[in-house]
């Protein structure tokens, strides 16, 4: 995969500690940093998807980074590249869009600059930055042998819709809008890091269940044993092909996946424990196939195609 692959030269090359997790905790500066990007053709169309609807999604994404860790997201840049044939309506829409996204659960988050610029097609790149207070921040590498495995919500919606919308259908409309208008895990991840003590994981599913929950086997040196009967979805999704790799491996959900201390409690659906050894074990119907990185990154999300591999 080829982001993956760019992250770990930029990574070596930069001798940075900060790479790795969702967002870069600057513990000495008391907060956290995220940036992500959408680009016209890649991530959406506007075929399909509003000026909002994009705006809502560009700043959903980033606030998921940062609920991922454990923090609270403050502020928001946001750098905008468009084309000549672009309007002051556009950007209009697109800004109403971000600032609704920003005042959802009462967060009060403040877009305090950016960057404009020309460019062949849409991009947008979003900057969050996120407050440290009273929170413990999460590490991909603080999953433990003989913890739980809690997720948020329903998984593979996101991946059904944008299978429906690359059809042209535009119902059944949960998964379209799950796709379109996907909601960051705010207070599902403040929950835990405004009152768990001990080390824990947790990160987002943009990339898929399956890339998060094997990240987070891979960056702690354990084993995940996972019961896909346990893992939460919207049962029409049965109705799709290959429903079960939808729910596993589609991307952009944007829910969250933690590994928390077993007497910790939490919302949310366990799904599985934390074992030694390394790589998933997937349980369904009583039987257990083992899968290692390499074998989930061959079809997991990827941000390089608009054919996405499930």
């Amino acid at each position: 995969m080829k982001e993956k692959d760019f992250i770990s030269v930029i990574k070596r090359i930069s001798g940075s500690e900060y790479i790795g997790d969702d967002c870069a905790y600057l513990k000495d500066l008391g907060i956290v940093i995220t940036q992500d990007s959408l680009v016209e053709g890649i991530h959406f169309s506007l075929d399909y998807m509003t000026p909002e609807q994009l705006g809502y999604k560009s700043i959903m994404v980033n606030l998921s980074d940062i609920a991922a860790s454990g923090a609270k997201a403050e502020y928001i840049t946001v750098s905008l590249s468009t084309p000549p044939n672009i309007e002051t309506d556009f950007v209009e829409k697109l800004y109403t869009g971000m600032q609704k996204a920003c005042q959802e659960n009462n967060q009060n988050i403040k877009i305090v600059g950016g960057d404009i610029t020309g460019s062949e097609k849409i991009f947008i790149s979003v900057c969050a930055i996120g407050n440290t207070k009273n929170c413990k921040i999460s590490s991909r590498k603080s999953a433990k042998v003989g913890y739980k495995i809690v997720v948020s919500g329903n998984h593979g919606s996101s991946a059904v819709g944008l299978k429906l919308l690359t059809e042209g259908k535009t119902t059944p409309e949960q998964f379209i809008k799950a796709h379109l208008e996907p909601k960051a895990q705010i207070l599902f991840g403040q929950k835990i890091s405004n009152n768990i003590t001990k080390d824990y994981a947790m990160m987002d599913t943009s990339d898929g269940l399956l890339d998060a929950l094997s990240t987070i086997a891979n960056e702690s040196h354990v084993l995940l044993e996972i019961d896909f009967n346990k893992i939460p979805y919207d049962k029409e999704i049965e109705h799709f092909e290959n429903w079960q790799n939808l729910i596993l491996y589609g991307g952009e959900d944007y829910q969250i996946v933690a590994a928390v201390p077993k007497d910790f409690e939490t919302s949310g659906t366990v799904i599985g424990e934390v074992k030694s050894g390394s790589g998933i074990n997937l349980i369904k119907n009583n039987e257990i196939t083992h899968l290692e990185r390499v074998e989930i990154e061959q079809k997991l999300f990827n941000h390089f195609s608009t054919e996405q591999n499930i």
